[in-house]
């Protein structure tokens, strides 16, 4: 007989999932190019050439057994040192290969953080901020943790500094948050991460012991106006920066990221080899030993990003032009905005007639929303835009 845990997960409804499904299921009805599958955020722009350079010189020019050997448990040694580097340079941090761990993308690197830092099957709570990536509730799960949800401020998605200090119980172990936010685009101000962190001191002293801030930033690149996302660490010391090469360099199949700790953090001694030997647990180590070789040649490169922000501002323009309600995206390549009716899986079935597939707000904790997702070539985005403004219409506007 098969876990009764896992098959319960397994039967849980996923809006994503579905939409995804239905959009590959009508793609061979009326061919792909007349379906608008803004369902899934898969990049949609190649690899930085360095990338494949790199991969190719060091198959071309290093040993087997370096390439393709089991990596120390922390990750290789020049990339866990150029990851530091980079860091140093961008945001004037003062790390080196020990505040690094290397792990299998972001989402890897949260759930080995969730594990660390909190203790299964014990009541621990681990606080997420409404609209949240689904997928917290399983990492939730499989850490044997509670996810509580506060509540979103729909006129900014920047953080409700009161409805957050309400939330936190002597329960709280860890607070997690993406920024820039999948699915919102927002990216969190300096001012609301100065307040985040200053709640969090006063609990910590009020509990006497340390409240992890999670840092999930796998679109820290995606950022639009010739902005830069404030980086966590120099806010909150507690501070657990979770990092994927995923969406900057268009390369999630690699399923490359790092955790990188600051010095200051509370236990920080520990947290590495405490995160090494939850891998062992889980029974997986860092990422690919060949891929993690090639972090020194491409660590400060990325795709071409500049197609999301194309495609943001066509969107964007367009759909509150015709009467849509939507907080401007600061980065990611996602819209986030009201759906036309209360209940928003209705809406998003209205969609579909139109062939286009949208993904309802009720999966990201925030009811009465939509997510687009514009990771797809421009010229689609132009061609979906008659569909969009038809759509609209439907409900009176444009």
């Amino acid at each position: 007989m098969l876990s009764k845990r896992l098959m319960e997960i397994t039967g849980q409804k996923s809006d994503l999932l579905e939409m995804s499904r239905y959009a590959a299921q009508r793609a061979g009805e009326v061919g792909a190019e007349n379906v608008f599958d803004f369902s899934v955020g898969n990049p949609s722009v190649d690899a930085p050439d360095s990338f494949r350079k790199s991969v190719q010189r060091l198959l071309d020019t290093k040993d087997s057994l370096s390439l393709h050997g089991y990596a120390h448990g922390n990750g290789i040694l020049p990339a866990r040192e150029a990851v530091a580097a980079s860091l140093n340079r961008r945001f004037g941090t003062n790390f080196t290969f020990q505040n690094i761990f290397m792990a299998i993308g972001a989402a890897g690197g949260v759930q080995l953080c969730l594990r660390a830092v909190t203790d299964f099957g014990c009541g621990d709570e681990v606080i997420v901020f409404a609209p949240y990536f689904p997928e917290y509730a399983l990492y939730a799960e499989g850490a044997g943790v509670k996810l509580v949800v506060v509540p979103p401020n729909t006129d900014t998605f920047q953080i409700s500094e009161d409805a957050f200090e309400r939330s936190i119980t002597p329960k709280t172990r860890a607070v997690l948050i993406n920024t820039p936010n999948n699915p919102s685009g927002v990216v969190y101000t300096p001012a609301t991460l100065t307040r985040l962190a200053e709640i969090l001191r006063r609990k910590q002293r009020e509990y006497g012991r340390a409240i992890y801030l999670i840092s999930d930033e796998p679109y820290r690149e995606i950022v639009f106006g010739g902005r830069q996302a404030p980086f966590v660490t120099k806010f909150y010391e507690n501070t657990l920066v979770c990092y994927s090469f995923s969406k900057s360099q268009s390369i999630p199949g690699e399923r490359l990221g790092y955790i990188a700790v600051p010095s200051e953090a509370e236990d920080f001694k520990d947290l590495l080899p405490v995160m090494s030997n939850t891998c062992r647990l889980i029974g997986y180590e860092s990422p690919a030993t060949l891929f993690q070789w090639a972090i020194p040649d491409i660590i400060d490169d990325t795709s071409d990003l500049s197609v999301y922000e194309a495609n943001k501002e066509l969107l964007y323009r367009n759909m509150t032009a015709w009467g849509w309600r939507c907080v401007e995206p600061d980065g990611t390549f996602y819209l986030f905005p009201r759906s036309l009716e209360p209940d928003a899986a209705a809406f998003c079935r209205k969609a579909m007639k139109h062939d286009l597939i949208l993904v309802p707000g009720d999966s990201f904790g925030c009811p009465g929303h939509f997510r687009l997702a514009f990771c797809v070539p421009t010229e689609k985005v132009k061609r979906a835009l008659p569909h969009l403004h038809a759509l609209a219409r439907e409900y009176g506007l444009g």
